[in-house]
């Protein structure tokens, strides 16, 4: 009698849970996973979908009625999205292949998604400082490179000023 191999517990569980979230909220893996391309930059690190609604058909002959997304949104970012819901609902429903959500409900509470990176804004130098550097990167004929360059100076003289 031949045992069976073991299976790696990184190939059962999505399928286990795919099958409870797709029974509890409606959803799948798939648009928890591809959330952050659905939304986009703008939305994504402030938003989370929780639960999909959808209406009870009484019979098979009632017509498809769309679903009702309840999003989960960081009460800062609420009004942004109350103006971005269409083009919301327009991805959702290409992501879905067809009409499937009809609206978006807010809950407004933490998402617990770290807030984007902001870029370091250019440290400013003093003339002396700037002086320095210029005469440092002078006989640096690649001009991209060289702006890089200074770039990356202000950036080490500023720490040494400031060493937070």
């Amino acid at each position: 009698m031949k045992k069976a191999a073991a299976k790696p517990i990184a190939e059962l569980v999505p399928g286990i849970l795919s099958e409870t979230l797709a029974r509890r909220t409606g959803m799948t893996l798939d648009l928890i996973a591809g959330w952050d391309e659905i939304a986009g930059p703008d939305h994504a690190p402030f938003t989370l979908p929780e639960k999909i609604l959808w209406p009870r058909r009484a019979s098979e002959d009632e017509p498809f009625e769309p679903a009702t997304l309840v999003l989960a949104c960081e009460g800062h970012h609420a009004l942004f999205l109350q103006h971005a819901m269409p083009e919301l609902i327009e991805r959702l429903n290409r992501f879905f292949g067809y009409g499937a959500v009809g609206r978006i409900r807010l809950v407004q509470k933490p998402v617990g998604k770290p807030e984007p990176a902001r870029k370091n804004r250019i440290a400013d130098l003093t003339a002396e400082e700037a002086r320095r550097l210029d005469e440092v990167l002078g006989d640096i004929d690649d001009e991209k490179l060289r702006q890089r360059l200074a770039r990356f100076g202000r950036g080490v003289i500023a720490r040494q000023r400031d060493p937070r």
